[in-house]
């Protein structure tokens, strides 16, 4: 039996690393918001750097491959990075050397300049994509990581949503350089707080979690059929949102005849409002599930992808089919909210069915799939049907990748009621 002033020790105790949960929470999450405004701001001033540089749709979608041919090489090293050291320092690094990046869109007055701008903002990126979700999950069990990681993934929707908003009005009235200047500032502030204010946590949340051999790590995950198949369906839906995401403030401008500022107005209101409030509905429906059925955090996103098809379809063909495109805006608003139903679902099934030894291993592999496989090749597929047909035809490449992912994550469910981190090789 603990003595009073023990009893008051391991309360003082607990109530500090409840507090320094909720500060790297806080903390992580805004950088979070950050880093999706950054990437999307270039979405919202598509049309200007096409004018300016006398680019293809293709070409444009080209911007997006190189940002994500560099998140995706240096996936394995910073996964390897993660299981092996500090991560609190690395995002520390990783925040201001792409805040530095956006600085420097200044002095990007070529093509290819704007290219590299691109791969290097996309080394720092990938970097806070592994280190973030992997040092939350130690501060939290695992029955709580739905919650928080569904927290942290509101940046996306309501960060793009931003970014959109960034890019159009500020490039519509001031330059689109300028607008990835802008976004610099907040990621700079964000870094140096969590320098100064988060701790790092204990690695596995206190169990043991020494690192394997990198070897024997991606063996582990090779073999890990409930890992494959979560990365496999967030790989396809991942195709369809960076499709969306890059393409559709253009689509808004093309077929509705909005300008800049209107349409990236537009995409960000319902990206913030669909997004924020399907993220949120899906966290919440996959928590409840999981309390009878362990494979909810993949049934969530099976059916967030197989039923946002219907809406997706009417929102890219509606104009063709019945001559007017008042159905595009509220139908694009229905598919992004159901998408964003498994967003949260989707990362805590990959921290939960791994080892914590190879957790930044895993996040590594989920980004390098997710990007390879998705939206590193949809901006420029997509670009390229449109240069010989039309962005509607394009845009429906999606339709496919929907059906996809619905198929993968129905299949992985079926491993996640019998595959937990005890059984899995280490």
């Amino acid at each position: 039996m603990l003595s009073p002033m023990q009893a008051t020790e391991k309360s003082a105790a607990a109530g500090k690393a409840v507090a320094g949960a909720t500060l790297a929470l806080t903390l992580l999450t805004a950088l979070n918001f950050v880093n999706y405004i950054d990437r999307y701001v270039l979405a919202g001033v598509q049309e200007q750097i096409k004018g300016e540089f006398h680019v293809s749709d293709a070409q444009l979608g080209s911007l997006t491959f190189f940002f994500l041919l560099a998140y995706v090489l240096v996936s394995p090293l910073t996964g390897w990075l993660g299981d092996r050291f500090p991560r609190k320092p690395m995002i520390v690094f990783a925040a201001l050397f792409w805040c530095s990046i956006n600085l420097l869109t200044a002095y990007a007055h070529t093509f290819v300049s704007l290219n590299l701008r691109h791969a290097a903002l996309g080394l720092g990126e990938a970097s806070f994509g592994i280190f973030a979700p992997a040092l939350l999950a130690d501060f939290y069990p695992p029955e709580q990581r739905n919650r928080v990681l569904t927290l942290f993934n509101i940046a996306l929707p309501v960060g793009a949503a931003l970014g959109y908003l960034t890019g159009g009005y500020v490039g519509q009235h001031f330059g689109w350089r300028v607008s990835f200047i802008v976004s610099a500032v907040p990621g700079i502030v964000l870094a140096l707080l969590i320098a100064a204010l988060m701790r790092e946590p204990a690695r596995g949340g206190g169990a043991k979690a020494k690192p394997v051999q990198l070897r024997q790590a991606i063996l582990s995950l090779l073999r890990n059929p409930a890992y494959l198949c979560v990365i496999g369906g967030y790989a396809a839906v991942t195709f369809c949102i960076g499709g969306l995401s890059i393409w559709m403030p253009t689509f808004l401008q093309r077929v509705d005849g909005r300008s800049q500022a209107s349409a990236s107005f537009i995409m960000g209101a319902v990206t913030v409002v669909g997004g924020l409030f399907g993220t949120v509905v899906g966290g919440a429906i996959a928590e409840r599930w999981s309390r009878t059925n362990p494979a909810a955090l993949y049934l969530v996103p099976a059916w967030s992808a197989l039923l946002a098809f219907v809406p997706a379809l009417i929102c890219f063909f509606g104009p063709r089919l019945f001559h007017t495109a008042a159905l595009t805006v509220p139908s694009l608003a229905v598919a992004i909210f159901l998408i964003f139903l498994g967003s949260g679902p989707v990362n805590a099934a990959t921290v939960n069915v791994v080892q914590p030894g190879v957790r930044a291993t895993a996040l590594a592999g989920q980004l390098l799939a997710i990007h390879a496989l998705g939206d590193a090749c949809s901006p420029t597929l997509i670009g390229a049907i449109s240069d010989r047909s039309n962005l509607a035809d394009g845009l429906g490449v999606t339709l496919v990748a929907f059906l996809i992912g619905a198929a993968i994550f129905f299949l992985g469910a079926r491993y996640a009621r019998s595959f937990t981190p005890a059984t899995q090789p280490s």
